[in-house]
């Protein structure tokens, strides 16, 4: 295929991960050793900042400040969870897809990179489809992000071996605290993780058991129901034991008719869906209340996706090749794709990078088999352990400064805009 020369925009979208910036530097890297990629251009705040034309010029960054983000969590552009919805939204999105190409059309943009989850992978379909249907030379390529581990054929997702691998070391300290304090009369620690609909997260604390009576005792995991007798009589029976339990629970837990235990339908997200309340602090309602069990709750929230302090070298690397092949691809004249992580084998851990059709991922969710898990459903078993082991290994150098983290933030000189604002 003909060589296409013009300029790059990267852009980042939904929930941060520690290494959502590593993908970013593999995409600018990567650029900047192409001819035919004349400016490298960066999206602020997602597709919605795009269709402000709110763009950075990466080429003003200094290139310690790029090598830097490899271990800087957060999203150094910015993030947005703005939908481009032709189904329910038709002449909303139609307008927002006008503007788009204006705005891609001003800046001479010929590659465009989208650094996202689910959502973000369907807005880069679309974006892709769209080009196509215009006659528009562009050349759009996802790049995978997801502490959920959600996406398919992917064999998983940057960065979910960095919150699994912090998920786990938090269990650990915890439990020391815990078996320390613990008492003739019991008591009980749940740990809430995120996780809507799959339990990738939940499920990676299992790395933390060292032999089988060590904590975590208990895992529970969205995709199976929560049979509240079985649990309350699992957890009498690991107090009985140890005279303490803990417990893991995705956010998104359900119970045995199907509802998630913590959805408050008085208020809705972003994308309609009800607010998880607290699964850890309904469970231990009902302990408290049955088992008259001292319990205590801790809800991680963003500081499980946000601990770049403590990532893993496996999921850095893997998040920055990603970007970088991204890139490759475009130049080699592909379009439409997810880069995908293909595994060759788990020990010793052998992985590659492939690419699936962005049509293939978009709005699908990838959720645990159930053969991952116990016959009881509460612990996940050998096939999960040998899957999730090799993801977390290694530690990312993050550079100090008066004893903490020294993370870098990017200038983001504006790029002069050349369109009428958007209206």
């Amino acid at each position: 295929m003909a060589e296409l020369n013009g300029n790059l925009l990267v852009a980042q979208s939904g929930g941060p991960t520690a290494v959502i910036n590593a993908s970013l530097a593999g995409v600018i890297q990567e650029a900047g050793r192409h001819e035919c990629i004349e400016e490298i251009y960066g999206g602020l705040n997602g597709i919605l900042g795009i269709l402000n034309e709110e763009l950075i010029d990466i080429n003003e960054e200094k290139s310690r400040t790029i090598e830097g983000l490899k271990y800087t969590p957060g999203a150094a552009l910015g993030t947005c969870r703005y939908k481009i919805d032709f189904k329910k939204k038709a002449e909303s999105a139609v307008r927002d897809m006008d503007r788009l190409f204006e705005v891609f059309a001003a800046h001479n943009i010929r590659y465009f990179h989208y650094i996202g989850g689910n959502d973000s992978q369907d807005t880069a379909h679309k974006v892709h489809e769209q080009a196509l249907a215009r006659g528009y030379e562009l050349r759009v390529n996802g790049v995978p992000k997801t502490i959920d581990n959600d996406l398919p054929h992917t064999d998983h997702c940057p960065g979910y071996g960095s919150v699994i691998k912090y998920v786990c070391a938090t269990i650990m300290e915890v439990t020391c605290d815990v078996s320390a304090m613990a008492t003739d009369d019991g008591a009980c620690f749940l740990l809430e993780v995120m996780g809507r609909h799959a339990g990738w997260i939940a499920a990676g604390a299992v790395l933390a058991k060292r032999s089988p009576g060590d904590a975590p005792h208990i895992i529970l995991a969205p995709e199976i129901r929560l049979d509240e007798p079985a649990f309350l009589a699992k957890v009498q029976e690991v107090v009985a034991a140890n005279k303490y339990c803990v417990v893991v629970v995705g956010e998104g837990l359900c119970n045995a008719a199907g509802d998630e235990i913590a959805a408050d339908s008085s208020r809705m997200d972003a994308f309609g869906h009800p607010v998880l309340s607290g699964a850890a602090d309904h469970l231990a309602d009902i302990i408290t209340e049955k088992l008259k069990i001292k319990t205590r709750t801790v809800k991680l929230g963003y500081a499980q996706r946000a601990a770049a302090h403590f990532a893993s070298l496996t999921d850095a690397t893997e998040a920055a090749a990603c970007g970088e092949a991204a890139v490759r691809a475009a130049i080699a004249g592909k379009t439409g794709f997810m880069v995908k992580i293909v595994r060759e084998q788990s020990s010793p851990y052998k992985w590659t990078t492939g690419l699936q059709p962005l049509g293939d991922i978009a709005n699908v969710e990838h959720f645990m088999p159930r053969d991952w898990f116990t016959a009881d459903g509460f612990l996940p078993n050998e096939k999960f352990i040998e899957y999730a082991r090799p993801l977390i290994e290694g530690e990312v150098k993050v550079a100090m400064e008066g004893g903490l983290p020294k993370y870098v933030t990017l200038a983001k000189s504006p790029v002069e805009k050349k369109l009428a604002p958007r209206v």
